[in-house]
């Protein structure tokens, strides 16, 4: 008993260390830099969700904290990486402990009725985010390069946020109907978890950075918290659906 607890911890400490690895990687890989707050739009969100739903509270926060962290230090940002610590590991603990939750209720309406509508506020969420701070002109930053020299320079239609933020509301409600009843509540708490990253990182930029500037930098959070939702969900359903036993490492 005490050599297959010895092998478990073994394992969650390596998992957890993989994790944060990918955590930092996939923060740095894409960033978009907001003057307005000196931050930057990331796309970490989404393996931060995806460690926290497989493998539980622990790992998404040591992962979630340690690997944002670590990316704010390698790309410049230091003067994030305290507040991101605390919150990100935050956001991982409670997407992780909240998407592990099991509910007595069964009644398939109820949550089929449930998973549309929540399909229907993170697809209006998206899109309405999109229409606003991200159509037109927007440069793209890959890897680590100065914030004068973007690596791309897009040009967004409005018709893509319509398309996407209504694909999105199709597919999670088709999801809960089809497939899963209770898929809503996983978006749930990416929601929960995602809106304590919008509210920490409001409050630091408030009282530490730049005052009143900080609620520039608001719709940004909450698109990155909405693309790491829309990535991330349908990973982990197939990473449940063909690797259950890593369940077990939580």
């Amino acid at each position: 008993m005490s050599s297959e607890k010895s092998i478990s911890n073994t394992l969650r400490v390596s998992v957890a260390a993989v994790f944060t690895a990918l955590v930092c990687a996939s923060t740095m890989v894409l960033s978009i830099y907001l003057p307005a707050t000196r931050g930057y739009f990331n796309i970490g969100e989404t393996m931060i969700y995806i460690t926290a739903l497989i493998f539980g509270p622990y790992v998404g926060a040591f992962a979630g904290g340690v690997g944002s962290m670590l990316a704010d230090i390698f790309l410049g940002y230091g003067h994030y990486a305290p507040a991101t610590l605390a919150i990100k590991a935050c956001e991982g603990a409670i997407v992780g402990f909240l998407g592990r939750r099991v509910f007595a209720s069964k009644n398939a309406v109820y949550w089929k009725t449930f998973t549309t509508v929540v399909g229907i506020i993170v697809g209006a969420i998206l899109c309405l985010v999109g229409l606003t701070y991200y159509t037109g002109e927007t440069e793209l930053y890959l890897g680590i390069p100065p914030p004068e020299n973007p690596s791309i320079v897009l040009n967004v239609s409005p018709v893509f946020w319509y398309g996407l933020g209504l694909a999105v509301a199709v597919l999670i409600a088709l999801t809960g109907f089809l497939f899963e009843p209770e898929f809503g509540w996983t978006v749930v708490s990416i929601l929960i978890g995602g809106s304590e990253m919008v509210l920490g990182y409001f409050l630091y930029e408030y009282f530490v950075l730049v005052g009143p500037g900080a609620i520039a930098e608001v719709p940004i959070n909450i698109g990155q918290m909405t693309v790491g939702l829309v990535v991330a969900v349908p990973v982990v359903k197939m990473v449940w659906r063909y690797l259950p036993d890593l369940r077990r490492i939580a």
